[in-house]
């Protein structure tokens, strides 16, 4: 009676846990995606777990009643070959001759005393040679019969797919910029809130009225690194000259502070500072230079 209710529990386990898995399946958008579902896999490794458990233990149990049936016949288990059956197969898949055997196979002809055994090829590596041949015909016709997408095809649209997903993505993300298409700010409160950010992390260097100090001035038409405003937001989100220049404020500020803070400096333009420190840098004249989009940026 304990045997019907071991095997009465193991069929409730498969059901409910089939079960389980194959709702959450459903459910999921990615359900094999180890980092967001990694339930999925567990339930899976422990149902997998649980069966080769419950063959194992069947395993055992019928080498035992094996065992003591031969010993009831009057047979050593010892003298019995265990391998009998692995070794059956690997003769059926190779083919393979005895030694002593060998002399039926033997072929006529020999160099210089060698001589040749007419061996059937394994089965195992003709069944290989045939799958070979079929893929290849499959190939053939899919990708070059009826024109199926090649790798190149495929590689272009899930580029295709990826821009498309990015844009949405910075569409949603107002903290994500695309240094080609952020703009100028104009309103009074975004200027209000960068010249907030700029007083508290520009103005030392640069003076709270942009008339510059240890950074360059800021009110004339000078530029080391290049005017405009994707100049600006490029130097001030990535820094500036290497070893000499100011810091990434890229990982201080968020990108939309970034922007503003951009768009106050240019407001800063033709204003006359208390103390102006002498120009640096060439003059800039928009729209005669290219705008850049790299770590070139403004002072």
């Amino acid at each position: 009676m304990k045997k019907y209710f071991q095997s009465l529990g193991y069929i409730i386990f498969l059901g409910v846990s089939s079960y389980a898995i194959i709702t959450a399946i459903k459910s999921y958008e990615k359900p094999f995606s180890l980092y967001e579902n990694p339930l999925v896999w567990i339930a899976l490794v422990a149902v997998v777990l649980v069966v080769l458990l419950k063959e194992f233990l069947n395993i055992t149990a019928l080498q035992q009643a094996e065992k003591l049936r031969m010993e009831k016949d009057g047979i050593t288990p010892e003298e019995v070959d265990i391998w009998a059956g692995v070794k059956k197969i690997i003769k059926r898949w190779t083919k393979a001759r005895a030694l002593e055997e060998e002399s039926e196979i033997i072929l006529d002809h020999n160099y210089d005393g060698i001589k040749e055994l007419d061996n059937s090829l394994p089965p195992w590596w003709l069944y290989m040679f045939y799958a070979t041949i079929i893929f290849g015909v499959v190939y053939l016709v899919r990708y070059h019969v009826l024109g199926a997408d090649n790798q190149a095809t495929e590689y272009n649209k899930e580029m295709a797919e990826a821009r498309m997903e990015l844009q949405k993505y910075q569409a949603t993300s107002p903290n994500v910029f695309d240094i080609s298409t952020v703009t100028q700010l104009t309103d009074a409160s975004d200027l209000t809130r960068g010249k907030a950010v700029f007083n508290l992390n520009c103005a030392a260097c640069h003076a709270p009225d942009g008339g510059g100090g240890i950074g360059p001035n800021l009110t004339d038409k000078h530029w080391i690194l290049g005017g405009g405003f994707k100049n600006a937001f490029n130097t001030i989100y990535n820094g500036g000259r290497d070893g000499k220049g100011m810091v990434a404020w890229s990982k201080t500020l968020k990108p939309n502070d970034i922007q503003k803070v951009a768009s106050y400096v240019l407001s800063l333009q033709g204003t006359t500072p208390a103390k102006p420190k002498d120009p640096q840098g060439d003059i800039w004249v928009e729209n005669t230079v290219e705008e850049v989009s790299s770590k070139d940026s403004i002072k």
